[in-house]
């Protein structure tokens, strides 16, 4: 069974950092992808960031060159380093196993985080 526990978030700053982490209970998802997506209010869930079990990375375009997707198996726990937020990033960020690396739909994703709020200030 694959479960997935979250943490990272918080309140800060425009142009400020967080890092989020989604960690497992057990090696059960090293074959698996790792996605982040967020749900702002209002808003329609997007797509963020992918990894692969073999570590190949996408992101949207919306935060190329900001944020950092990577995994660490070793302590069976994903990351997502944010740089540079800004008021637009605010979001619940859940992250999820399984789906597709190519087309990471949501719906394709079958194991799901609890979800964490960033709320980026002006």
């Amino acid at each position: 069974q694959v479960q997935l526990m979250q943490s990272g978030g918080g309140l800060v700053q425009a142009g400020d950092s967080l890092r989020l982490s989604c960690a497992t209970s057990g090696r059960a998802f090293i074959k698996s992808n790792v996605a982040w997506f967020r749900h702002a209010p209002g808003k329609e869930r997007e797509f963020v960031a992918v990894v692969s079990w073999t570590g190949s990375t996408r992101y949207a375009d919306s935060v190329k060159g900001r944020f950092t997707i990577s995994r660490e198996d070793a302590k069976n726990t994903v990351y997502l380093q944010m740089n540079n937020l800004s008021p637009e990033d605010t979001a619940v960020y859940h992250c999820a196993a399984g789906g597709n690396f190519a087309v990471p739909t949501a719906r394709a994703f079958t194991h799901w985080g609890q979800g964490t709020q960033v709320t980026v200030s002006s």
